[in-house]
């Protein structure tokens, strides 16, 4: 369960990244970082939650489903 909250946070903090980049884009302002620290954030993040979920499928903390057919 712990696997699975640390998952959906990651996400949520992948999504808020893609709107910071957003904000930052829209304004166009120089005074602020640049928008690509936090493209790469979000991609590092990727990144993470596919470990994460490549880790947790081969330990058996998560089952994938089973085949549709």
């Amino acid at each position: 369960m712990l696997i699975k909250i640390i998952l959906v946070a990651l996400v949520i903090y992948m999504i808020v990244n893609l709107f910071l980049a957003m904000r930052i884009m829209m304004k166009n302002d120089p005074t602020h970082g640049p928008m690509s620290k936090y493209i790469g954030r979000r991609v590092l993040t990727s990144v993470v939650i596919v470990v994460l979920i490549l880790i947790a499928i081969g330990t058996g903390l998560i089952t994938p489903n089973p085949r549709p057919y």
